[in-house]
């Protein structure tokens, strides 16, 4: 047998799963049937405005829409947020359904032509990954008539220690090497561009609290000397994110108060090349990530060997990070439990697989159960971030999961 994470805190103590203090099988019936998303609004209200509170109140919150960008996730967190961060020309278009275009950036790698005169023509800042993407930048709206927004996302020479995926103190497809970065931002300038800052990005995912403290401070620092060497002063700076939640067995919280006084240290301390500056943390899975949960359907039990499987109409098409195929080194376990029963005794451990046909297709390895039956809901935890649109939904042709705001 094997552990579990730990359910979320808006979850945690039920014995019967409800989201958004309705029922599950209420919701699934709206839904129309399983497999589907269900999202708990009020525990998204609920974080970012935790956050706000534990955050200086000159530190802006962005949220990253690839998290998730479902059209009734990003009504409701657009007016909570201070901005909105995207990565194709796709999520820019659903940003700017939602929020002021001005409050909206574009960063990510392997920008097409058409995807930087859409930013431009929308006045989106847009957040530069080479010097080549510049010169383009540059080049399209000196044909539109447009002065650029830019600002330069940075690779910085350090990284987050304890990050999922590390963003710095490498070689890296995003962004420009730290010490690029000043002849770039003069260029920027004397071009007539409207240079906007630093997008200053470490990593994420880490639960290390003294770990994200020490990565802004040398976030602040590494901006400061920046601004000194190009010999301008940003007006914004994207201090990036890297926030954890807790997935797996032993996962505990950060300690987003501790965070946020150091922050505020920092920022009064600043280089007085920074006092004009403004700041921001850009934030995905932190906001929306724990208020989220994956039902799907119990279709067929079977034992084969010594081992018993319980098999679900959904799978890794849906959920594809709780299958660990998600950039996860060690297969552990998301939180998982039966829906209608969360703190029924075990009765069996049971591997839940999904119903593609792949061995890769398992969501739960050998876990404590109580008596499954078909027809039972089993619920995975942690599924507000990167699940329906992180994951290959037409993989085998099944039909996508269902999304339900609550």
């Amino acid at each position: 047998m094997k552990p579990i994470g730990p359910i979320p805190p808006a979850f945690a103590g039920q014995q019967r799963l409800h989201v958004g203090g309705v029922d599950f099988a209420e919701l699934l019936a709206r839904a129309g049937d399983t497999p589907a998303f269900l999202y708990d609004g009020a525990a998204i209200a609920g974080r970012v405005a935790a956050l706000r509170a534990a955050l200086p109140p000159s530190v802006g919150i962005h949220y990253a829409i690839k998290a998730n960008p479902h059209a009734d996730v990003l009504a409701l967190i657009a007016p909570l947020v201070d901005g909105l961060d995207v990565a194709s020309g796709g999520e820019l278009v659903k940003a700017i359904a939602v929020k002021p275009a001005r409050a909206v950036s574009f960063a990510g790698p392997g920008k097409r032509d058409d995807e930087l005169t859409s930013t431009l023509r929308a006045g989106a800042t847009l957040h530069a990954e080479s010097e080549g993407e510049v010169e383009r930048t540059l080049a399209i709206a000196d044909r539109l008539g447009l002065t650029p927004r830019i600002a330069v996302r940075v690779n910085p020479d350090f990284e987050l220690r304890g990050s999922g995926m590390r963003m710095g103190g490498r070689a890296s497809p995003f962004g420009v090497d730290a010490a690029r970065v000043p002849a770039l931002v003069r260029h920027i300038v004397a071009a007539g561009a409207d240079w906007h800052g630093f997008h200053i990005f470490a990593g994420s995912q880490t639960l290390d609290t003294a770990a994200l403290i020490e990565t802004q401070a040398a976030t602040v620092t590494l901006a400061a000397r920046l601004s000194d060497e190009a010999g301008h002063a940003p007006a914004f700076v994207n201090l990036g994110g890297g926030f954890g939640i807790p997935y797996f067995p032993g996962d505990t919280p950060i300690d987003i108060t501790a965070i946020g006084a150091a922050l505020g240290d920092t920022l009064a301390a600043r280089d007085p090349v920074l006092s004009e500056t403004g700041f921001a943390i850009e934030l995905g899975r932190y906001l929306v990530g724990e208020a989220g949960v994956y039902c799907t359907r119990v279709v067929d039990v079977k034992r084969s060997g010594d081992e018993w499987f319980v098999v679900v109409d959904g799978g890794l098409h849906h959920q594809l990070a709780a299958s660990g195929n998600f950039g996860t080194v060690v297969r552990r376990n998301y939180p998982v439990a039966l829906a209608d029963r969360m703190n029924a005794d075990p009765a069996i451990t049971a591997s839940v697989v999904g119903c593609l046909c792949t061995p890769l297709d398992r969501l739960a390895d050998r876990i404590a159960l109580p008596a499954v039956s078909v027809g039972d809901t089993i619920a995975i935890f942690q599924a507000g971030a990167y699940g329906a649109t992180a994951s290959p939904q037409a993989f085998l042709g099944h039909p996508p999961a269902r999304e339900l705001l609550v």
